[in-house]
C-alpha cells in the first residue's frame, strides 16, 4: 500500500478540521501552519474534498472550511478515495508481467491484500482518530503532527 503526499495531506487536513469542529469555520492559513502543508498544494487538495461533499466552504476574509458531515461518518477511505481516486488506497499489485505459472495465485493474493486494506481504512474514521489522538497526547492536539 502507497499512500501518495496527497492523500496523507487529505488526512491530516480532515483531522485538523475534525480537532477543531467546534468553530464554525477554520481558514485554510491556520490548516497549512499547523499541518506544514504547502497552502497552494493544500488548496488543491481541499477543492477534491469539497467537490466530494467531505467539506463545505465559505469565501471571503471571513471564509474557511468546514466538515461536511460529522467526524463519525467520514471514513479515511472515504478520503482517501476522493482526492486518490475510486481504486485507492490500494492499487493492487506489481505489473503481471507475461502468464507465468503463479499470475493467478498472485493475482488472488493482491485482490486479498486490497480487501484487507480497504477493510481497515473504510473502519477507521475521522472521529476515531480524534478520540485516539486526544488519548495520546492528553489535550486536543493531533497524535500526529501532520
Amino acid at each position: 500500500m502507497r499512500i501518495s503526499a496527497k492523500g496523507e495531506y487529505a488526512i491530516k487536513a480532515m483531522l485538523d478540521l475534525a480537532m477543531h469542529r467546534g468553530r464554525p469555520l477554520v481558514p485554510i492559513q491556520e490548516i497549512a501552519a499547523r499541518q506544514a502543508i504547502p497552502q497552494r498544494y493544500l488548496e488543491q487538495v481541499l477543492l477534491a474534498l469539497k467537490r466530494s461533499g467531505l467539506l463545505t466552504s465559505k469565501r471571503g476574509s471571513t471564509g474557511g472550511y468546514h466538515l461536511g458531515k460529522p467526524p463519525e461518518e467520514i471514513t479515511v477511505g472515504a478520503v482517501l478515495r476522493a482526492v486518490e481516486g475510486g481504486s485507492a488506497p490500494f492499487e493492487g499489485g506489481p505489473s503481471r508481467r507475461g502468464n507465468g505459472d503463479f499470475a493467478h495465485d498472485l493475482g488472488e493474493l493482491w485482490e486479498e491484500i486490497a480487501e484487507a486494506v480497504t477493510g481497515v481504512v473504510d473502519r477507521w474514521t475521522l472521529e476515531d482518530l480524534v478520540a485516539r489522538t486526544s488519548e495520546r497526547r492528553g489535550s486536543s492536539r493531533p497524535m500526529y503532527h501532520i
